[in-house]
């Protein structure tokens, strides 16, 4: 039986710099070589993800955005597409704005991928965010929040107090895919919406269709990585892991620091 390999990255495959490995980068590239189905699934764009993962041989199809894209790794070209229609866009942005939350708006723009915000509303938790993103060419800063919802739209980032996202998720959740959580570097919170079949659970079992495979076998730390557990033949948490995670998984592995992803893949896949 073909199986396909998942990792999430962010605390995951990703060390505590945020950076793969070059441990892990070695042993994942040798098993890929040997003909291992692998991917990784992320809330990261194409472009950050092949910054943190540098020196991973990424010639195979990645899930991105949480499970809105799904990328050939080789050619940046989408293969698989999951978008809101412009009404969704537009009930999401009225209600955010209503909110006081004034988000980033991730939209493909004549096929190029840009995130837009209104630069006259831009609070400490985007602020932060930019000055993470300062050469990013996907950057869009507009002097209002006039053509902010332009393009096909894809995700919206809300990086703001707790208190202002919490009634927002809980107005939204039931229609779209809301993940709301405390960023594990900054400390800040975030609620990210995406269309409702955006998911990495969805994405995964594409991809398997996709690559011919007959079982998952996938690996996560946070709360947003229960439904890729659920959909999974098996998956491991990592021992950083949210508790409700490691609950769920089929065992638990070491740390992120520790290349436990990379050396457990080596395990099964030597097993298989």
């Amino acid at each position: 039986m073909k199986t396909l390999y998942i990792s999430d990255l962010d605390g995951t495959l990703l060390q505590s710099d945020q950076r793969i490995s070059r441990t892990s980068c070695e042993i994942i590239n040798s098993l890929i070589r040997d003909g291992m189905c692998f991917s990784y699934a992320t809330a990261r764009s194409l472009n950050t993800a092949r910054t943190v993962t540098a020196g991973l041989d990424a010639k195979f199809p990645v899930i991105l955005h949480n499970g809105t894209f799904i990328i050939d790794g080789s050619t940046s070209k989408r293969l698989i597409s999951n978008s809101f229609t412009d009404d969704e866009a537009l009930e999401i942005y009225t209600s955010l704005i209503s909110g006081g939350v004034f988000p980033l708006v991730y939209a493909l723009r004549n096929d190029a991928e840009k995130f837009s915000y209104d630069s006259r509303s831009v609070g400490r938790g985007i602020g932060g965010f930019l000055l993470t993103r300062a050469t990013d060419p996907r950057r869009n800063p507009l002097k209002t929040d006039n053509g902010i919802l332009d393009g096909e739209k894809y995700y919206f980032t809300c990086i703001d107090d707790r208190d202002k996202l919490q009634p927002l998720y809980d107005l939204l959740k039931d229609r779209f895919n809301c993940l709301f959580q405390k960023d594990i570097y900054s400390g800040e919170y975030w609620l990210e919406i995406l269309p409702h079949h955006a998911t990495k659970a969805n994405a995964a079992l594409q991809l398997k269709t996709l690559l011919g495979c007959d079982r998952i076998v996938s690996f996560g730390d946070s709360l947003n990585d229960l439904p890729l557990a659920e959909i999974s033949d098996e998956f491991y948490a990592v021992a950083n892991a949210h508790p409700q995670v490691k609950a769920t998984a089929t065992s638990t592995i070491n740390t992120n620091n520790q290349n436990s992803v990379a050396l457990t893949l080596k395990k099964l896949y030597r097993q298989k």
